[in-house]
């Protein structure tokens, strides 16, 4: 049996095409490259070039190669830009992850793990957010995802089909072994930004916004490590494939860090100051947003390994570094 990763050129879904090809899953990658680095898909991965909205090609792809769970990054992941245009984020977040999951059912794929996201919660006066907490997204893209939940909710009750979605906080660092990591030249990530700032890459790391209700009035995220995220997905396939039923569970470590210290940590780490320039706020951004992840860590055993904003920093400069020579 195998396992299709959609969006598998992209950031998060290359690193768990690693994962799985290193515990010796036979892996298909899906992706459609508008976004996604060809070259960031592991060599012991089947690579195929495509849209997940293409049923022909996808119920061919889990027919041939035995799918037994599909993994689906493939999305649009731009909080501004869902504003500024949310048909797009509507269509590729949405209705493309609807044609996916009709395929499984079709198909008679009975296991699925979805990329979700903290967006889903929307501004929030709680220290942190549990999975139960109210869902007001702020933005279309954290709509387009809650949507995605909703259907996979009413599918698995409608069908013999079994799912996780993952609620990911913000996902930063690199695979600690340097085979992969965030690639998009013009990725919106602060740490990334950070880094690129660090080593010349960009003029600047633009501060969106120095008056929201936090300590420094900048913005407070719970940044999680992109191989304790991984973990996660690790955890969630093997609880499904062991006859365990669809669940949801917030990624992230249960603290959180402003824009001001994770500029603070990435001069530490590069050893150098940052220019920085503070800009309005930008449509769709909460003050702050921090996991509660009991449950992650009671129901399927999660244990963080990498919960440290240097050690996350460290592994993205470097990537970037990598990215530089390159």
């Amino acid at each position: 049996m195998s396992v299709l990763v959609t969006g598998g050129a992209g950031y998060i879904g290359s690193h768990m095409t690693l994962e799985l090809v290193d515990r010796g899953d036979s892996v298909v990658v899906l992706d459609n490259l508008v976004t996604g680095v060809r070259a960031q898909v592991s060599e012991k991965a089947t690579f195929v070039e495509g849209d997940i909205s293409d049923k022909d090609l996808v119920r061919d792809i889990l027919k041939t190669h035995k799918v037994d769970a599909v993994i689906h990054f493939a999305g649009s992941i731009v909080v501004p830009e869902s504003v500024e245009d949310p048909l797009k984020y509507y269509s590729n977040n949405t209705a493309k992850s609807r044609d996916l999951i009709e395929s499984c059912v079709a198909s008679g794929v009975k296991q699925f793990i979805f990329s979700s996201t903290a967006a889903v919660y929307g501004v929030t006066d709680e220290a942190s957010i549990a999975e139960d907490g109210a869902k007001d997204p702020a933005s279309p893209y954290g709509r387009s995802k809650l949507m995605t939940e909703w259907m996979l909710e009413d599918t698995a009750h409608a069908h013999d089909f079994r799912y996780v979605a993952l609620r990911y906080f913000n996902v930063a660092g690199a695979d600690p072994k340097g085979r992969s990591g965030q690639s998009t030249p013009r990725a919106t990530h602060l740490i990334k930004r950070a880094c690129q700032v660090a080593l010349g890459r960009a003029p600047y790391l633009g501060i969106f916004g120095t008056d929201f209700p936090t300590p420094d009035g900048t913005g407070v995220r719970d940044y999680i490590h992109v191989s304790d995220l991984i973990g996660a997905h690790a955890l969630a396939l093997a609880h499904l494939r062991g006859g365990g039923a669809s669940s949801l569970f917030n990624c992230g470590y249960g603290h959180g860090f402003s824009v001001r210290e994770v500029a603070k940590a990435v001069e530490r780490v590069a050893g150098a100051p940052l220019a920085v320039k503070e800009m309005p706020r930008r449509a769709g951004d909460p003050p702050a947003i921090v996991s509660n992840p009991a449950k992650l860590k009671a129901a399927l055993g999660w244990k963080p390994q990498h919960d440290s904003l240097d050690e996350i920093v460290a592994s993205a400069l470097a990537w970037e570094r990598r990215l530089n020579s390159a």
